[in-house]
Protein backbone atom coordinates (compact mmCIF):
# COMPACT_ATOMS: atom_id res chain seq x y z
CA UNK A 1 0.00 0.00 0.00
CA UNK A 2 1.20 3.49 -0.91
CA UNK A 3 0.26 6.20 1.57
CA UNK A 4 -0.30 9.91 1.00
CA UNK A 5 0.82 10.92 4.48
CA UNK A 6 0.29 13.91 6.72
CA UNK A 7 -2.19 16.06 4.84
CA UNK A 8 -5.88 16.82 4.82
CA UNK A 9 -8.60 15.29 2.65
CA UNK A 10 -11.21 17.47 0.92
CA UNK A 11 -14.28 16.20 -0.90
CA UNK A 12 -18.05 16.55 -0.76
CA UNK A 13 -18.00 15.27 2.82
CA UNK A 14 -15.88 18.22 3.93
CA UNK A 15 -12.24 18.81 4.79
CA UNK A 16 -10.52 16.78 7.49
CA UNK A 17 -7.10 15.52 8.52
CA UNK A 18 -6.41 12.06 7.11
CA UNK A 19 -3.87 9.86 5.37
CA UNK A 20 -4.90 8.13 2.14
CA UNK A 21 -3.92 4.55 1.36
CA UNK A 22 -3.74 3.42 -2.27
CA UNK A 23 -3.37 -0.11 -3.62
CA UNK A 24 -4.01 -1.59 -7.07
CA UNK A 25 -5.45 1.69 -8.33
CA UNK A 26 -8.00 1.98 -5.55
CA UNK A 27 -8.33 3.91 -2.31
CA UNK A 28 -8.19 1.21 0.35
CA UNK A 29 -8.04 3.30 3.52
CA UNK A 30 -8.59 6.89 4.70
CA UNK A 31 -7.67 7.98 8.21
CA UNK A 32 -4.78 7.70 10.65
CA UNK A 33 -2.83 4.95 8.90
CA UNK A 34 0.11 2.84 10.01
CA UNK A 35 3.04 1.80 7.87
CA UNK A 36 2.78 1.23 4.15
CA UNK A 37 5.07 -0.11 1.45
CA UNK A 38 5.83 3.45 0.29
CA UNK A 39 4.81 6.99 1.12
CA UNK A 40 4.40 10.45 -0.33
CA UNK A 41 4.63 13.30 2.16
CA UNK A 42 1.71 15.70 1.66
CA UNK A 43 2.12 17.59 4.94
CA UNK A 44 0.42 20.98 4.79
CA UNK A 45 -1.39 20.02 1.59
CA UNK A 46 -4.84 18.77 0.64
CA UNK A 47 -5.78 15.55 -1.17
CA UNK A 48 -8.94 15.96 -3.29
CA UNK A 49 -10.71 13.98 -6.01
CA UNK A 50 -9.60 14.53 -9.58
CA UNK A 51 -11.91 16.82 -11.51
CA UNK A 52 -14.66 15.56 -13.81
CA UNK A 53 -15.40 17.68 -16.89
CA UNK A 54 -18.76 16.60 -18.26
CA UNK A 55 -18.49 18.52 -21.54
CA UNK A 56 -15.38 18.62 -23.72
CA UNK A 57 -14.43 18.13 -27.37
CA UNK A 58 -11.16 16.23 -27.30
CA UNK A 59 -10.05 17.04 -30.85
CA UNK A 60 -10.70 20.79 -30.71
CA UNK A 61 -7.77 22.94 -29.66
CA UNK A 62 -9.13 26.35 -28.65
CA UNK A 63 -8.40 28.02 -31.99
CA UNK A 64 -10.31 31.24 -32.76
CA UNK A 65 -12.30 29.77 -35.66
CA UNK A 66 -13.22 26.14 -34.99
CA UNK A 67 -14.55 25.64 -38.52
CA UNK A 68 -10.99 25.71 -39.89
CA UNK A 69 -10.35 22.31 -38.32
CA UNK A 70 -12.77 20.65 -40.74
CA UNK A 71 -10.19 20.53 -43.52
CA UNK A 72 -7.54 18.90 -41.35
CA UNK A 73 -6.81 15.20 -41.68
CA UNK A 74 -7.89 12.56 -39.19
CA UNK A 75 -4.23 12.11 -38.31
CA UNK A 76 -3.86 15.77 -37.34
CA UNK A 77 -7.05 15.57 -35.29
CA UNK A 78 -5.62 12.55 -33.50
CA UNK A 79 -2.40 14.37 -32.62
CA UNK A 80 -4.39 17.31 -31.27
CA UNK A 81 -6.48 14.93 -29.21
CA UNK A 82 -3.40 13.40 -27.61
CA UNK A 83 -2.03 16.84 -26.71
CA UNK A 84 -5.36 17.94 -25.24
CA UNK A 85 -5.66 14.83 -23.09
CA UNK A 86 -2.16 15.28 -21.71
CA UNK A 87 -2.87 18.92 -20.88
CA UNK A 88 -6.12 17.99 -19.12
CA UNK A 89 -4.65 15.32 -16.87
CA UNK A 90 -1.69 17.52 -15.95
CA UNK A 91 -4.25 20.13 -14.84
CA UNK A 92 -5.87 17.63 -12.48
CA UNK A 93 -8.74 16.48 -14.68
CA UNK A 94 -9.07 12.71 -14.35
CA UNK A 95 -12.38 12.11 -16.18
CA UNK A 96 -13.91 13.84 -19.21
CA UNK A 97 -17.05 13.33 -21.26
CA UNK A 98 -16.61 14.08 -24.97
CA UNK A 99 -19.84 15.37 -26.50
CA UNK A 100 -19.09 15.28 -30.18
CA UNK A 101 -16.17 14.48 -32.44
CA UNK A 102 -15.64 13.34 -36.00
CA UNK A 103 -16.53 9.69 -36.63
CA UNK A 104 -15.09 7.43 -33.88
CA UNK A 105 -12.18 9.66 -32.85
CA UNK A 106 -13.26 10.23 -29.21
CA UNK A 107 -14.37 6.62 -28.80
CA UNK A 108 -11.00 5.43 -30.07
CA UNK A 109 -9.22 7.88 -27.77
CA UNK A 110 -11.13 6.44 -24.81
CA UNK A 111 -9.82 2.97 -25.64
CA UNK A 112 -6.29 4.30 -26.08
CA UNK A 113 -6.31 5.91 -22.64
CA UNK A 114 -7.80 2.80 -21.07
CA UNK A 115 -5.13 0.51 -22.51
CA UNK A 116 -2.26 2.89 -21.69
CA UNK A 117 -1.44 3.99 -25.23
CA UNK A 118 -2.31 7.60 -24.43
CA UNK A 119 -1.73 9.53 -21.21
CA UNK A 120 -4.86 11.33 -20.18
CA UNK A 121 -8.10 11.31 -18.20
CA UNK A 122 -10.70 8.58 -18.40
CA UNK A 123 -12.96 9.35 -21.40
CA UNK A 124 -16.66 8.70 -21.81
CA UNK A 125 -17.69 9.60 -25.33
CA UNK A 126 -20.76 10.25 -27.44
CA UNK A 127 -19.31 9.56 -30.87
CA UNK A 128 -21.03 11.95 -33.28
CA UNK A 129 -23.70 14.38 -32.11
CA UNK A 130 -27.10 13.90 -33.73
CA UNK A 131 -28.26 17.11 -35.46
CA UNK A 132 -30.82 18.29 -38.00
CA UNK A 133 -29.59 18.68 -41.55
CA UNK A 134 -27.50 21.85 -41.67
CA UNK A 135 -27.88 22.36 -37.94
CA UNK A 136 -25.40 23.50 -35.33
CA UNK A 137 -22.12 21.59 -35.61
CA UNK A 138 -23.11 19.90 -38.86
CA UNK A 139 -19.47 19.62 -39.98
CA UNK A 140 -18.79 16.76 -37.54
CA UNK A 141 -22.29 15.65 -36.55
CA UNK A 142 -24.61 12.93 -37.81
CA UNK A 143 -27.39 14.75 -39.65
CA UNK A 144 -30.88 13.31 -39.22
CA UNK A 145 -34.44 14.54 -39.79
CA UNK A 146 -37.63 13.11 -38.36
CA UNK A 147 -37.99 10.67 -35.47
CA UNK A 148 -37.12 7.57 -37.50
CA UNK A 149 -33.84 9.01 -38.79
CA UNK A 150 -32.95 10.39 -35.37
CA UNK A 151 -33.60 7.01 -33.76
CA UNK A 152 -31.37 5.32 -36.34
CA UNK A 153 -28.63 7.92 -35.88
CA UNK A 154 -28.69 7.39 -32.13
CA UNK A 155 -28.54 3.62 -32.58
CA UNK A 156 -25.50 4.03 -34.82
CA UNK A 157 -23.65 5.79 -32.00
CA UNK A 158 -24.68 3.07 -29.56
CA UNK A 159 -23.43 0.40 -31.96
CA UNK A 160 -20.05 2.17 -31.97
CA UNK A 161 -19.96 1.96 -28.18
CA UNK A 162 -21.15 5.43 -27.16
CA UNK A 163 -21.36 6.09 -23.41
CA UNK A 164 -23.84 8.94 -23.95
CA UNK A 165 -25.97 10.04 -26.90
CA UNK A 166 -25.61 13.76 -27.72
CA UNK A 167 -27.94 15.89 -29.81
CA UNK A 168 -28.50 19.52 -30.76
CA UNK A 169 -31.84 20.82 -29.51
CA UNK A 170 -31.11 24.42 -30.57
CA UNK A 171 -28.78 26.47 -32.69
CA UNK A 172 -25.39 27.52 -31.40
CA UNK A 173 -22.82 30.27 -31.24
CA UNK A 174 -20.08 28.78 -33.41
CA UNK A 175 -22.06 27.72 -36.50
CA UNK A 176 -22.44 30.38 -39.18
CA UNK A 177 -26.12 31.02 -39.87
CA UNK A 178 -27.43 29.14 -36.84
CA UNK A 179 -29.69 31.10 -34.49
CA UNK A 180 -28.36 30.49 -30.98
CA UNK A 181 -31.62 29.92 -29.13
CA UNK A 182 -33.83 28.69 -31.97
CA UNK A 183 -35.17 25.12 -31.67
CA UNK A 184 -33.61 22.64 -34.11
CA UNK A 185 -34.55 19.04 -33.33
CA UNK A 186 -38.23 18.90 -32.34
CA UNK A 187 -39.57 17.47 -29.10
CA UNK A 188 -40.77 14.39 -31.03
CA UNK A 189 -37.30 13.89 -32.51
CA UNK A 190 -35.68 14.35 -29.10
CA UNK A 191 -38.04 11.78 -27.61
CA UNK A 192 -37.04 9.32 -30.34
CA UNK A 193 -33.38 9.78 -29.40
CA UNK A 194 -34.16 9.16 -25.72
CA UNK A 195 -36.21 6.11 -26.70
CA UNK A 196 -33.26 4.70 -28.66
CA UNK A 197 -30.92 5.10 -25.70
CA UNK A 198 -33.33 3.73 -23.09
CA UNK A 199 -32.89 -0.06 -23.64
CA UNK A 200 -29.20 0.16 -22.74
CA UNK A 201 -29.79 2.74 -20.00
CA UNK A 202 -27.49 5.12 -21.86
CA UNK A 203 -27.72 8.75 -20.74
CA UNK A 204 -28.47 11.51 -23.22
CA UNK A 205 -27.28 15.10 -23.53
CA UNK A 206 -28.78 18.02 -25.43
CA UNK A 207 -27.01 21.18 -26.53
CA UNK A 208 -29.73 23.72 -25.76
CA UNK A 209 -29.40 27.49 -25.43
CA UNK A 210 -32.98 28.73 -25.87
CA UNK A 211 -35.77 28.22 -23.35
CA UNK A 212 -38.03 26.45 -25.86
CA UNK A 213 -35.33 23.96 -26.76
CA UNK A 214 -34.50 23.42 -23.08
CA UNK A 215 -38.13 22.64 -22.30
CA UNK A 216 -38.48 20.38 -25.35
CA UNK A 217 -35.41 18.40 -24.30
CA UNK A 218 -36.44 18.18 -20.66
CA UNK A 219 -39.95 17.00 -21.47
CA UNK A 220 -38.49 14.44 -23.89
CA UNK A 221 -36.48 12.93 -21.04
CA UNK A 222 -32.98 14.13 -21.93
CA UNK A 223 -30.55 13.49 -19.05
CA UNK A 224 -28.55 16.74 -19.19
CA UNK A 225 -28.97 20.19 -20.69
CA UNK A 226 -25.70 21.57 -22.02
CA UNK A 227 -25.19 25.36 -21.86
CA UNK A 228 -28.79 26.33 -20.99
CA UNK A 229 -27.86 29.94 -21.64
CA UNK A 230 -31.34 31.42 -22.03
CA UNK A 231 -32.97 29.29 -19.31
CA UNK A 232 -36.05 30.98 -17.87
CA UNK A 233 -37.76 30.29 -14.55
CA UNK A 234 -40.25 27.85 -16.09
CA UNK A 235 -37.46 25.85 -17.75
CA UNK A 236 -35.46 25.76 -14.52
CA UNK A 237 -38.43 24.55 -12.52
CA UNK A 238 -39.17 21.87 -15.11
CA UNK A 239 -35.56 20.68 -15.01
CA UNK A 240 -35.60 20.52 -11.21
CA UNK A 241 -38.89 18.60 -11.28
CA UNK A 242 -37.61 16.07 -13.83
CA UNK A 243 -34.16 15.71 -12.22
CA UNK A 244 -32.46 16.99 -15.37
CA UNK A 245 -28.82 18.00 -14.93
CA UNK A 246 -27.46 21.35 -16.07
CA UNK A 247 -23.92 21.59 -17.47
CA UNK A 248 -23.41 25.38 -17.79
CA UNK A 249 -20.01 25.61 -19.60
CA UNK A 250 -19.23 29.14 -18.44
CA UNK A 251 -15.72 28.92 -19.89
CA UNK A 252 -17.08 28.64 -23.43
CA UNK A 253 -18.74 32.04 -23.39
CA UNK A 254 -15.84 33.61 -21.51
CA UNK A 255 -13.31 32.45 -24.11
CA UNK A 256 -15.22 34.19 -26.89
CA UNK A 257 -16.37 37.34 -25.11
CA UNK A 258 -13.01 38.01 -23.46
CA UNK A 259 -11.04 37.78 -26.75
CA UNK A 260 -13.41 38.99 -29.45
CA UNK A 261 -13.01 39.65 -33.13
CA UNK A 262 -9.54 41.10 -32.62
CA UNK A 263 -8.28 37.63 -31.73
CA UNK A 264 -9.63 36.10 -34.94
CA UNK A 265 -12.97 34.79 -33.69
CA UNK A 266 -15.65 35.15 -36.40
CA UNK A 267 -17.72 38.30 -35.97
CA UNK A 268 -21.02 36.40 -35.96
CA UNK A 269 -19.83 34.15 -33.13
CA UNK A 270 -18.71 37.12 -31.03
CA UNK A 271 -22.03 38.91 -31.50
CA UNK A 272 -24.00 35.83 -30.50
CA UNK A 273 -21.74 35.14 -27.51
CA UNK A 274 -22.04 38.68 -26.22
CA UNK A 275 -25.83 38.46 -26.38
CA UNK A 276 -25.76 35.06 -24.68
CA UNK A 277 -23.46 36.28 -21.91
CA UNK A 278 -26.02 38.90 -20.88
CA UNK A 279 -28.76 36.25 -20.63
CA UNK A 280 -26.51 33.73 -18.90
CA UNK A 281 -26.53 35.66 -15.61
CA UNK A 282 -30.31 35.30 -15.42
CA UNK A 283 -30.08 31.58 -16.26
CA UNK A 284 -27.92 31.05 -13.18
CA UNK A 285 -30.38 32.94 -11.01
CA UNK A 286 -33.27 30.77 -12.23
CA UNK A 287 -31.31 27.53 -11.84
CA UNK A 288 -30.18 28.31 -8.31
CA UNK A 289 -33.65 29.45 -7.25
CA UNK A 290 -35.20 26.23 -8.61
CA UNK A 291 -32.51 23.92 -7.19
CA UNK A 292 -31.37 22.47 -10.53
CA UNK A 293 -28.57 19.91 -10.13
CA UNK A 294 -25.35 21.23 -11.68
CA UNK A 295 -22.45 19.23 -13.09
CA UNK A 296 -19.27 20.96 -14.19
CA UNK A 297 -18.45 21.17 -17.88
CA UNK A 298 -16.35 23.59 -19.89
CA UNK A 299 -16.88 22.89 -23.60
CA UNK A 300 -13.08 22.70 -23.72
CA UNK A 301 -11.72 23.08 -27.24
CA UNK A 302 -13.90 26.05 -28.19
CA UNK A 303 -12.17 29.41 -28.83
CA UNK A 304 -9.53 30.21 -26.19
CA UNK A 305 -11.03 27.50 -23.96
CA UNK A 306 -8.01 25.28 -23.45
CA UNK A 307 -7.83 21.88 -21.79
CA UNK A 308 -5.07 23.02 -19.47
CA UNK A 309 -7.38 25.72 -18.11
CA UNK A 310 -10.33 23.48 -17.22
CA UNK A 311 -9.98 24.09 -13.44
CA UNK A 312 -10.83 27.77 -13.99
CA UNK A 313 -14.45 26.69 -14.52
CA UNK A 314 -14.87 26.22 -10.76
CA UNK A 315 -13.88 29.82 -10.10
CA UNK A 316 -16.35 30.97 -12.77
CA UNK A 317 -19.16 28.92 -11.20
CA UNK A 318 -18.49 30.62 -7.88
CA UNK A 319 -18.66 34.02 -9.58
CA UNK A 320 -22.13 33.04 -10.83
CA UNK A 321 -23.36 32.16 -7.33
CA UNK A 322 -22.12 28.76 -6.20
CA UNK A 323 -20.11 28.38 -3.02
CA UNK A 324 -16.69 26.72 -3.32
CA UNK A 325 -18.22 23.62 -1.69
CA UNK A 326 -21.02 23.57 -4.27
CA UNK A 327 -18.50 23.98 -7.09
CA UNK A 328 -16.52 21.03 -5.74
CA UNK A 329 -19.71 18.97 -5.64
CA UNK A 330 -20.54 19.91 -9.23
CA UNK A 331 -17.05 18.95 -10.42
CA UNK A 332 -16.85 15.64 -8.55
CA UNK A 333 -19.84 13.63 -7.30
CA UNK A 334 -22.45 15.37 -9.48
CA UNK A 335 -20.33 14.80 -12.55
CA UNK A 336 -19.78 11.19 -11.55
CA UNK A 337 -23.51 10.61 -11.09
CA UNK A 338 -24.30 12.18 -14.46
CA UNK A 339 -21.72 9.97 -16.15
CA UNK A 340 -22.96 6.87 -14.36
CA UNK A 341 -19.77 6.33 -12.38
CA UNK A 342 -20.23 5.16 -8.80
CA UNK A 343 -16.58 4.81 -7.78
CA UNK A 344 -15.05 8.18 -8.65
CA UNK A 345 -15.45 11.68 -7.23
CA UNK A 346 -14.67 11.11 -3.55
CA UNK A 347 -11.66 10.39 -1.37
CA UNK A 348 -13.15 7.32 0.25
CA UNK A 349 -12.46 3.61 0.62
CA UNK A 350 -13.49 1.66 -2.46
CA UNK A 351 -13.17 4.61 -4.83
CA UNK A 352 -10.74 4.86 -7.73
CA UNK A 353 -7.50 6.57 -6.74
CA UNK A 354 -8.04 9.51 -9.09
CA UNK A 355 -6.60 12.24 -6.90
CA UNK A 356 -4.99 15.66 -6.90
CA UNK A 357 -2.71 17.17 -4.28
CA UNK A 358 -3.41 20.88 -3.75
CA UNK A 359 -1.77 23.58 -1.67
CA UNK A 360 -5.08 25.06 -0.47
CA UNK A 361 -8.49 23.77 0.57
CA UNK A 362 -10.87 23.64 -2.44
CA UNK A 363 -13.86 23.62 -0.09
CA UNK A 364 -12.84 27.15 0.93
CA UNK A 365 -11.22 28.48 -2.26
CA UNK A 366 -12.31 27.51 -5.78
CA UNK A 367 -8.98 28.71 -7.21
CA UNK A 368 -7.16 25.98 -5.25
CA UNK A 369 -7.70 23.57 -8.15
CA UNK A 370 -5.73 25.66 -10.63
CA UNK A 371 -2.18 24.60 -9.73
CA UNK A 372 -2.14 20.97 -8.52
CA UNK A 373 1.13 19.82 -6.99
CA UNK A 374 0.51 16.20 -8.03
CA UNK A 375 -2.07 14.23 -10.02
CA UNK A 376 -2.83 10.51 -9.68
CA UNK A 377 -4.98 8.40 -12.02
CA UNK A 378 -5.85 4.92 -10.78
CA UNK A 379 -3.09 5.33 -8.19
CA UNK A 380 -0.32 6.15 -10.65
CA UNK A 381 1.28 9.55 -10.42
CA UNK A 382 0.96 11.17 -13.86
CA UNK A 383 1.87 14.77 -13.05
Amino acid sequence: MHILRGGRVADVDGTREADVGIEDGEIVAVGDLGDGDSETDVSGQVVAPGLIDAHVHVSMDGRPDVSTAVAESDYTAGYRTAANLEAAVEAGVTTVRDLGARDTLALDAAESVADGTLRGPRILAAGQAVIMTGGHGHWTGREADGPHEVRKAAREQLKRGADVVKCMATGGVLTEGAVTGAPELTETELAALVDAAAPTNTPTAAHAHGEVGIKNATRAGITSIEHGTFMDAEAAELMAEKGTYWVPTASALAGIVDHGVEAGIPESAVAKAEDAADRFVEAWEHALDAGVTIAMGTDAGTPFNFFGNIPEELERMVEYGLSPEDALEAATVNGAALLGLDDVGKVAEGYQADLVVLDDDPNADATAWQEPDAVFTAGDRVA
